[in-house]
């Protein structure tokens, strides 16, 4: 997807060199954005190889979402992409899903405010949860001209003590003719491994979404406000900090395929040695060979016509699906 490699390519030559919580540098950019319309192809990466694991793994990250729960139990018999930040019963303090099917509503309300009641249809029956998903559903078959038809999965106090909070954290659907759109709001986004996993989860939804409520699936907007690429840890980090200017003149200057693999092969011959167990932490070589790389065709996308809460892993196909070769990046904690 040429949005997405603009994108890279944005952040590669402009964004700052910032230090961060996970240990792993960065270097970032404020407010990227882009489009991608469905009509024409589902937008997955063609310029690394997604399938295998890693759809598989998305897939049922998705169909985790879609079941609002909040333990990784049942995820972690799958993929274990959450393992990490779970408690020792498989719990998390933040799931996304958890707050798109069970997003919690006060007893009692400040003065003043306005709460539905427990027999209200789009309350959960056992508690005092408000099902997002299922006002979406009732909403774009009721009222579809609508512009409040929003997912939310960010809670301001919840976010304070969260383990992690959500990164993808609010969703708009927005009906134009026969389209259905969605537009995604990101507080931070890692460019190499957690966007092009966005990309591909929320066209599905999007595509779900619309195929049960009569629309065709039309753009997937995103907007992402910390958009950024790890680059490293200790001397390999502090490298790109140091080199900020003559790397960024080198990205400004590539044009072919081949300049920017040279480009990739000159900061793995410049820049220190990535540390012991810190191997692929450095994610900027990666997207260098994949910006050398022109898009393939898009694959198709084929979800089974069934209700949305009894999509299961099978029911989800992708179709003539030709990427390159995979590219390995470590995951920054």
């Amino acid at each position: 997807m040429q949005q997405y490699l603009s994108t890279v390519e944005d952040v590669l030559r402009d964004g700052a060199y910032k230090p961060n919580r996970t240990g792993v540098d960065t270097l970032s950019s404020f407010s990227a954005h882009y489009e991608a319309d469905l009509a024409d192809g589902f937008p997955l990466l063609t310029t690394k190889d997604l399938s295998g694991f890693r759809w598989n793994s998305l897939i049922h990250e998705l169909l985790w979402y879609l079941s609002g729960e909040e333990h990784v139990r049942d995820l972690s018999e799958k993929t274990g992409i959450w393992d990490a930040w779970a408690d020792e019963e498989g719990r998390l303090d933040t799931a996304y899903g958890r707050f798109w099917r069970r997003y919690p509503v006060p007893e009692e309300g400040l003065e003043g405010e306005t709460w539905p009641d427990e027999t209200h249809r789009w309350m959960n029956d056992d508690e005092r949860t408000f099902d997002q998903l299922a006002y979406v559903l009732d909403t774009l078959r009721e009222n579809p001209n609508s512009r409040r038809i929003v997912v939310n999965a960010w809670h301001p106090a919840n976010a304070t003590v969260s383990t992690l909070p959500p990164c993808h954290y609010t969703f708009v659907f927005n009906v134009q003719g026969d389209r259905l759109n969605l537009h995604l709001t990101q507080r931070s986004g890692d460019l190499a491994l957690g966007i092009p996993f966005n990309i591909a989860a929320y066209s599905i939804l999007l595509t779900a979404v619309a195929q049960r409520t009569g629309f065709e699936p039309g753009t997937f907007a995103h907007s992402v406000v910390d958009a950024h690429v790890y680059c490293g840890t200790g001397e390999r980090g502090d490298w790109y900090g140091q080199n900020r200017e003559e790397f960024a003149e080198r990205v400004a200057a590539a044009e072919s395929s081949d300049e920017y693999r040279e480009l990739a092969d000159w900061v793995e011959d410049a820049a220190p040695a990535e540390a012991d167990g810190d191997e692929k932490k450095d994610h900027v070589p990666g997207l260098l060979r994949q910006l050398g790389r022109e898009p393939r065709e898009k694959p198709t996308l084929r979800v089974a016509d069934k209700p949305l809460d009894e999509l299961t892993f099978d029911d989800i196909e992708l179709l003539d699906y030709d990427p390159a070769p995979g590219i390995e990046f470590a995951v920054a904690e």
